[in-house]
Parts: C-alpha cells; structure tokens; sequence
C-alpha cells in the first residue's frame, strides 16, 4: 500500500509526524501534564499526611509531662525493700552496700530523664504541629518510657555485654528521635522561637556530643569498670556550659 503513495501524500505524512512530535512529544507543557499525572497522587498524599492537624499542643505537652513523671516514678520504685526482715544494723549495712549499685544507677537514669525533659521543654516549644511530628514525638516518648526497663536490667545484669549494649541503645535512641523531632519541627516551622540557623547548629553539635558520650560510656563500662556509667552525669553539664558559652557568644 506503501508503494501506492506518491511524493505528495508522502511529504504530507513526514509534516504531520513533524508537527506532531513538535506539538506532543516535545511540548513542555504536554509533558509538565503527564509528570503530573505520575506525581500528583503522591504529592496530594504528602501534603496530606504533612498537613496541620487540629490538635492543641498543648495536650501534647501534657501528654510528654505525664509520660516523663510516670517514669521518674517507676524509677524510684524500682528500689526494691529487702524481701527478709532485717534484725540487726550490720544486715542492714549488708543491704545497703548490696543495693548501692543500682542506687546509684537510679540516680543516673533519673538525671537523664530530667535532663530529656528539659530539653524538650526548652528546643520543643511548638505553635502547631502534623501527624508525623506528633508519631516522631510518641517513638521519643517510647524510648523514654523503656529507661525504667533498661535501668533494672543493667543494675541486675550489668556483667553481661548485652545489658549494657540494651541501655546504652536506649539512651542512643532516645537522643536520636529527639534530634528527629528538633529537626522536623524546624523545617516544618512548628518551633515558637523560630530558632536562626546559628541556635540550630548549636543544638545539633550538643546532642551529637551527648550521643558520642552515650557510645563511650556504654564501652567504658563494659571493658573497664563499671562506675564509669556515672560518667552520663556529665550530660547536664556539658548543655549547660554549651548553652552558658552559646548566649555569651550571642
């Protein structure tokens, strides 16, 4: 049928497949329509899902307020009274020294939390807020709500490495959904300050330091000694000095 055409009506054919590589196969705005079709589902549902939700921060603090007292609560429970009763002073003094370790890793845990809790106070002051920052909030909270767990059992087991590994994790991840969270919230714009650029740096650099100080102890305390989990008392002190050196500098 080919062989039927002749100069003409081939010439016509070669325009029209010109004219419409030109006009639909190179057309810019043909093909920003056909990107659309591909991205436009999945660009509606992030805005979706990332969209603010009509939920009060404030019961989100009230949420966090209640979760960090709970805990701090466990921990103090989780002192054990000695299940025999004790008769004379030097069994008591028995007691006391038994209980002295996980005493003092009592202490640790509980300026941790109290730590954490005024962190998330101070860097997590939000005006609003969407349904992934509100499940990046709940896994933080989760890893705090674990710390009563991994105190009990690196106070009973601290002489096995997986007991360590456990509670050290827990502490990693705890700093690590925080920094999510701080992160988030300042992309997002959710943070009240509206922290500059420079605030920003700072908090990132200080948690980093806390999260290398978490992996130092956590191989410290399993290779040499123990009572180098006391080292974690150290967090406070170094966010406040940072933060001391930070508003000199401003």
């Amino acid at each position: 049928m080919a062989e039927d055409l002749d100069e003409e009506d081939v010439e016509k054919i070669r325009n029209f497949r010109a004219y419409f590589q030109d006009k639909y196969l190179t057309n810019p705005d043909v093909e920003k329509k056909v990107d659309n079709i591909k991205t436009g589902f999945f660009h509606r549902a992030r805005q979706s899902f990332e969209s603010n939700i009509d939920i009060d921060p404030g019961r989100l603090i009230g949420l966090t307020d209640g979760i960090f007292g709970m805990v701090m609560t466990l921990l103090v429970f989780g002192m054990a009274l000695p299940q025999a009763h004790l008769i004379t002073e030097g069994q008591f003094i028995t007691f006391l020294n038994s209980i002295a370790h996980s005493f003092g890793l009592t202490i640790v845990s509980f300026i941790l939390v109290s730590s954490f809790w005024i962190y998330h106070h101070e860097f997590i002051k939000i005006n609003s807020l969407n349904m992934p920052f509100l499940w990046i909030n709940i896994l933080f909270l989760a890893c705090i709500s674990c710390i009563p767990f991994t105190t009990s059992i690196i106070g009973s087991y601290s002489m096995f490495f997986i007991s360590n590994v456990l509670f050290g994790l827990n502490i990693f991840l705890t700093i690590l959904f925080f920094l999510i969270m701080y992160i988030y919230a300042y992309n997002m714009g959710f943070l009240e300050n509206n922290p500059s650029k420079t605030e920003k740096r700072y908090v990132l650099k200080t948690f980093l330091i806390i999260m290398g100080l978490t992996i130092a102890v956590n191989l410290l305390d399993f290779n040499f000694s123990e009572d180098f989990i006391y080292l974690f008392l150290l967090v406070p002190v170094i966010s406040t000095l940072r933060d001391i050196n930070f508003k000199m500098k401003s």
